[in-house]
């Protein structure tokens, strides 16, 4: 047994050791409560910045001082986004508040305030010609069922057969990955709920059905293995807006703020778009009132209303000319 120890040390492995059953403890932790396995990623990420920047000092160790420095590094030195230092101080909560018992320790840290950020849109003839791009049948029909239901892309490559109502044009989806609405569904305010199906993506998915035979997920993976991975149709999408042409700033995650904004501008009440998009709060939905141009568009320009004014003029005095040149 001191063997072990002694080689442990002596080759560096007794903090990758440690270090082994900490990130175990942690994430069977985040699982007891439901957390995505997504978030669960991120959170051991973060946590591993965090561990390796104070090696080889134990997070018990550290006061509220010591983790003030760490943040400011991240935002000073290393110049990460709000959204991911927020990130790294959701997972510090976590570690602190929930498995330490120990509050006090980030109770007064500030957290850094959110960039209010709009998001980028679309247009349905940027959507159209980013749809038009894709030959496979199966990533085709995948773009338009996001983009036509408003889905978040873990939504839709999670979607199983039985999910489609084909004779109430609605799209079934389930919180918590299929599960019952539980603790955490309720905490975010995620729950079940239903969307929109179109009649042009049912006549593409008859036609994807009839191709593939999907057996349990709607877009399964390959060999018929689980469900299609999430990154896969971010490439489809990426090379597609190579192929358009396209240079917004945009992501897969874009169809279904184009969808919403799209929605909007048709005249949509904006309770639907909540309902349907799953928001727990009307304020996520109201972002979508700042990209649409629904009000934009009728206001008129002040330079093309002068510009009109000009022309109006020279029409009138050309009028002017015209007549005197007639009485003459």
């Amino acid at each position: 047994m001191n063997q072990v120890v002694t080689a442990v040390k002596r080759f560096g492995l007794e903090s990758k050791v440690l270090s082994a059953g900490f990130f175990e403890t942690f994430r069977r932790e985040l699982r007891l409560r439901n957390t995505s396995a997504k978030t669960i990623k991120s959170y051991c990420s973060c946590l591993r910045t965090f561990i390796k920047y104070f090696h080889p000092r134990h997070p018990r160790e550290l006061i509220e001082n010591d983790i003030k420095n760490f943040l400011f590094y991240l935002i000073e030195e290393k110049q990460l986004a709000t959204a991911t230092v927020n990130q790294v101080f959701n997972a510090l909560r976590f570690l602190y508040v929930d498995l330490y018992g120990r509050p006090f320790t980030i109770a007064n840290l500030p957290r850094p305030k959110k960039e209010k950020q709009l998001p980028v849109v679309l247009s349905q003839e940027e959507v159209m010609k980013i749809i038009d791009s894709v030959d496979n049948l199966k990533h085709k029909t995948l773009l338009m069922l996001i983009y036509s239901a408003g889905l978040r892309v873990g939504e839709a490559v999670r979607l199983k057969i039985e999910d489609v109502d084909s004779k109430r044009k609605l799209i079934y989806l389930k919180s918590a990955k299929g599960k019952p609405v539980c603790v955490r569904s309720l905490r975010t305010g995620r729950k079940d709920r239903y969307t929109l199906l179109s009649n042009v993506v049912l006549d593409s998915l008859r036609r994807y059905y009839q191709a593939y035979r999907p057996r349990d997920y709607l877009f399964e993976g390959a060999e018929g293995r689980s469900h299609l991975s999430e990154r896969s149709i971010q490439h489809v999408f990426e090379r597609a807006l190579k192929v358009t042409g396209i240079r917004k700033d945009v992501s897969l995650h874009s169809l279904r703020h184009s969808f919403a904004t799209h929605l909007l501008e048709n005249g949509t009440d904006l309770r639907y778009i909540q309902e349907i998009l799953g928001h727990a709060s009307s304020k996520t939905t109201e972002i979508y009132t700042h990209v649409s141009n629904k009000s934009l568009s009728k206001i008129i320009n002040p330079l093309d209303q002068a510009f009109k004014n000009e022309i109006n003029d020279i029409c009138r005095i050309t009028t002017h000319i015209g007549r005197l040149n007639d009485i003459r």
